[in-house]
């Protein structure tokens, strides 16, 4: 059962949302404020929220940092409508995994939604070893889980796909125009500040000093290189 989670306090935006996700054999949870969204987010364990920035009460970016520390594995895209560079680093500093400008087109919403939840959907049956390694760090892929040592690491759906490019293409130069388009795909419309972004977010999780990082290093000029171990 797909359940998603719109926090948004403005009816019609809400109401022409649910109509969409309906359509789409979504299970559609509805909150007008911040604190709404948190209290409802608990009881139903939505596997997605859509996120207005401007709310009543607590802002987006709050509700965000909030629902990413009790949710980590929740898929969350912002609502913006402002198209200031600004308004998307925050969020994505607090932790969404992507964000949209209104006015926006609902096919594409529901198209970013359906590939965030490719990376999201965990089965919990017995699986064989299926373990992409590189030094102390691990991804078992079938469970979708990275490892640092012997510590589950909690990612975002986008930092895992992004940790799992780069140990997969360990020794690698990668540009941000290749990991913009290996994680969040060829028809992203956005700029390559959120690659920045999300790898600094997954330096600060998996170095020991994110500040001097010794695993991700940045590719002057280029992009980032997973260091071979």
């Amino acid at each position: 059962m797909k359940k998603v989670l719109i926090i948004e306090d403005e009816n019609s935006i809400r109401g022409f949302l649910k109509i969409n996700f309906k359509r789409n054999n979504f299970v559609v949870i509805e909150a007008e404020s911040g604190e709404k969204g948190i209290e409802k987010a608990r009881i139903e364990n939505p596997i997605i929220t859509i996120l207005d920035i401007m709310l009543p009460g607590i802002d987006g970016f709050k509700t965000c940092e909030i629902l990413r520390k009790e949710f980590p594995k929740m898929g969350i895209i912002m609502l913006t409508a402002r198209s200031q560079d600004m308004d998307k680093i925050m969020g994505l500093e607090f932790g969404a995994d992507d964000y949209m400008i209104k006015p926006f087109n609902p096919l594409e919403l529901i198209a970013r939604v359906n590939s965030l939840l490719r990376r999201i959907v965990v089965n919990d049956g017995e699986y064989e070893n299926n373990l992409i390694v590189s030094g102390d760090y691990k991804i078992d892929d079938k469970a979708m889980k990275a490892y640092k040592g012997d510590k589950e690491l909690e990612l975002t759906p986008k930092e895992y796909i992004l940790m799992k490019i780069f140990m997969e293409n360990s020794g690698k130069a990668l540009s941000r125009d290749e990991l913009l388009n290996m994680v969040w795909g060829y028809n992203y419309i956005g700029d390559t500040k959120v690659v920045d972004v999300n790898v600094r977010r997954l330096r600060e999780k998996i170095e020991e000093n994110s500040s001097s990082p010794k695993v991700i290093e940045t590719v002057w000029g280029v992009g980032y290189r997973w260091r071979k171990k």
